[in-house]
């Protein structure tokens, strides 16, 4: 029978295995064709568009991929689509992980100059937050049809907005 310490050591080593391998996938892919999943990649390798004269087809679309410029990362997200106007929304701001993984909100409200990667096409945007309500309310009901199981309250949705916990980034045209 194994001592307790040679189980712990055992775990040590398996759980440092796990930390070196998740390292070193992050750290490969920054050198990837955009992200993986919801671990961020590389700079995008396809040339950039002109935004299309209208975004109705990113209606109903699950996730798309965006690149911000500076600093360059991509990840994957969330999309709105409302008026012909798209958004993407990024919660959790305050929570402890939120304040740990996510970094990219607060560069791009720094500098928005980003890529927007849809079915293979990659367009020019610029990414503008926004915390006006009047604006908001029609986007956060569309964000809570298509990701949510239980409509949640307006008001309930705006107070995210105003604590800073949900950021809502308008992509408009460079």
């Amino acid at each position: 029978m194994k001592s307790p310490t040679s189980f712990i050591a055992g775990l040590a080593k398996a759980v440092a295995v796990v930390a070196v391998l998740a390292g070193t996938l992050v750290f490969a892919m920054r050198f990837a064709d955009g992200p993986w999943g919801m671990v961020p990649g590389g700079p995008f390798s396809q040339s950039a568009q002109p935004v299309p004269a209208s975004w109705a087809f990113a209606k109903d679309l699950d996730t798309v991929e965006f690149q911000l410029l500076d600093p360059v990362s991509a990840r994957t997200s969330w999309i709105a689509e409302h008026n012909n106007r798209i958004y993407i929304p990024s919660g959790y701001m305050n929570s402890t992980l939120g304040k740990l993984w996510k970094h990219w909100p607060m560069h791009a409200e720094k500098n928005g100059e980003a890529l927007l990667r849809i079915d293979g096409v990659v367009y020019e945007v610029r990414m503008v937050r926004t915390k006006d309500s009047a604006a908001l309310r029609p986007v956060l009901s569309e964000l809570a049809r298509k990701y949510m199981p239980t409509n949640p309250p307006m008001e309930s949705m705006l107070a995210e907005v105003s604590s800073n916990n949900l950021w809502v980034f308008e992509l408009v045209n460079r």
